[in-house]
């Protein structure tokens, strides 16, 4: 007994496929843009920038023979420069809505954005 493809079956996969990409869009928009920038080196709170000011930062590691440069410009913050061999944290790229980090594990870095219409009580993606 051959089994064949019904258009009922082709039909659910449009189907399926429209509604994922609907609720993906969704959940991308829902993103807002976030105004404060906190760098974390060993766990600890480093600074907090404002997001919309230009600042370079060099980050020590907690070990303090190694370090990141943080680069805030334009409304994004990105590493430039790390001293660890992965570099994934400089390859990582810019980042500039609330909840997007930037980590560099070797050195103990965490870089996030915070702030925006994201904190306040509201509804998230989860629990919306």
């Amino acid at each position: 007994m051959k089994e064949y493809i019904r258009k009922a079956d082709i039909i659910l996969l449009i189907v399926l496929v429209a509604v994922g990409l609907a609720v993906s869009a969704a959940l991308a928009m829902s993103h807002s843009g976030g105004d404060t920038v906190i760098i974390e080196s060993g766990g600890d709170l480093y600074a907090t920038y404002s997001l919309f000011e230009d600042h370079t930062v060099k980050v020590p590691a907690p070990n303090g023979s190694h370090y990141n440069i943080v680069e805030i410009s334009g409304g994004k913050v990105s590493v430039t420069e790390a001293t660890c061999k992965n570099q994934v944290c400089v390859r990582h790229g810019e980042i500039s809505l609330s909840g997007e980090s930037i980590v560099c594990l070797p050195n103990r870095l965490v870089v996030r954005i915070e702030g925006g219409s994201e904190e306040g009580g509201g509804y998230d993606s989860v629990t919306s």
